[in-house]
């Protein structure tokens, strides 16, 4: 499996964890930045980088870092045909893959610890989408996407 990864400054040294912790598994790291905690970038190129890379097929999955997750969230499901959950609890990592086949988790380094925030990338990596009782909700997310977003 191939794994993208993007952080900016603020979850940089959080995306170092969790890029040693996911090549420790054996999985593939395809590291879309930031290259040090001091190199200032704007999150939403970061997002677009990842979420274009598992949209062209060339990750199957994406792990994005920012102080909060939630900007690299949003950003990541303006591409077309990403599903990306912000999530901070196992809860809500688990069921954003069970119920809606999300690619991309997002986390902020500036709200969870590492600890918790390996824990809960594990808890990710581990679900499939169950489609029981959700394939028709997530059919109609891709709905919705193909009527509002412009291409």
């Amino acid at each position: 499996m191939n794994i993208a990864i993007g952080c900016d400054e603020a979850a940089y040294e959080l995306k170092e964890i969790l890029k040693k912790h996911l090549q420790e598994k054996n999985i593939n790291v395809v590291d879309y930045g930031t290259e040090t905690k001091e190199e200032c970038v704007l999150y939403p190129d970061v997002a677009l980088d990842v979420a274009t890379a598992i949209q062209n097929k060339e990750c199957e999955r994406g792990v994005l870092l920012c102080g909060t997750g939630i900007g690299m969230a949003i950003t990541a499901n303006k591409v077309k045909g990403i599903r990306a959950a912000c999530c901070h609890d196992a809860y809500s990592a688990e069921r954003s893959r069970k119920s809606n086949d999300a690619q991309i988790i997002t986390m902020g380094a500036r709200v969870i610890a590492p600890q918790l925030a390996t824990y809960l990338l594990d808890v990710w990596l581990n679900c499939e989408f169950s489609g029981a009782g959700s394939t028709a909700k997530v059919e109609k997310i891709k709905e919705y996407e193909n009527e509002h977003l412009a291409v």
